[in-house]
């Protein structure tokens, strides 16, 4: 197996000591197994900006911070130079996600180090020892079903606790280890407070989970648990251990549209107030 040129820095640098094997190919990265002293890792190496497709949503990376000006420039150009400082904070996304919420005590994958492009994390292992399977690839009993989509259902209060908002979660990018299943790829995760697709991703990620599980146990998809945290989030209400009921009731209490509208104008009357003070200090 030829070595990924980015591995090959590690392997220079000392801080792996060899590549073991290719693990998986996607479209934004290759995985590999390496061995690092005594311990086997798993090591993230993502492809060039030139050698993938660009398909990274505006959703998931609005409020993203950018270093300055001339990159933001340059990445809504879309010249090679914009490109390749998206693709590089596409990728710190998931390194900081990822060391955000393993220390908030997350089910993700150990971070260890990011190196030029490479990502080095804890190698996520089934009860053999072997690489853990993906969740897609296993089937359950009703009661596994259930005490699995409860733990995930868990996993995804303890990260919007922790601020953040997976964005892409389903039964494709979780791992099935030994102790439970283990949450991967986050490129893609968002601010829950500063992104104003985060509702709406997160009701997704919630629903991806009870499809799923709902093959193995039907009851669970007349649950609701999306809606339901969302609203104790809303109400700053939402901690590690709120109860859930998986149900949700919507007001079904009529909008006060003449209010809203008097809201508006006085909103609206404010401003104008505001400008024609502006115009006579002037």
């Amino acid at each position: 197996m030829k070595t990924p040129k980015r591995l090959q820095s590690l392997l220079e640098e000392g801080l792996i000591d060899s590549v073991q094997r290719q693990l998986m190919s996607g479209k934004e990265a290759q995985v590999f197994v390496v061995r690092c002293g005594d311990e086997t890792r798993c090591a993230k190496v993502y492809k060039e900006a030139t050698h993938r497709s660009f398909r990274q949503a505006v959703d998931y990376t609005e409020n993203r911070k950018v270093k300055n000006s001339r990159e933001a420039r340059a990445m809504a150009k879309g010249s090679k130079f914009g490109r390749e400082k998206q693709e590089e904070a596409w990728q710190n996304a998931e390194v900081d996600a990822l060391y955000r919420l393993a220390t908030a005590g997350v089910r993700v994958p150990k971070p260890h180090l990011f190196f030029e492009g490479v990502l080095l994390m804890e190698l996520v292992c089934d009860a053999d020892g072997a690489a853990a399977p993906r969740l897609n690839d296993s089937q359950f009993t009703p009661e596994q079903a259930h005490q699995h989509h409860a733990s995930l259902i868990r996993e995804v209060v303890r990260m919007l606790c922790a601020g953040v908002v997976h964005g892409d979660l389903s039964e494709f990018n979780i791992l099935l280890a030994a102790d439970g299943p283990v949450i991967i790829d986050l490129p893609q995760a968002v601010d829950a407070a500063g992104n104003n697709h985060a509702q709406r991703m997160l009701l997704r990620d919630v629903e991806n989970l009870r499809n799923f599980f709902g093959q193995f146990a039907p009851d669970l998809l007349q649950s609701d648990y999306g809606n339901e945290i969302w609203a104790l989030y809303q109400r700053g209400a939402l901690t590690v251990e709120s109860p859930l009921t998986g149900r949700f009731e919507r007001n079904a209490k009529p909008v006060d549209l003449r209010g809203v509208m008097r809201e508006i104008d006085d909103a609206r009357d404010e401003d104008a107030a505001r400008r024609l003070r502006m115009q006579t200090r002037e």
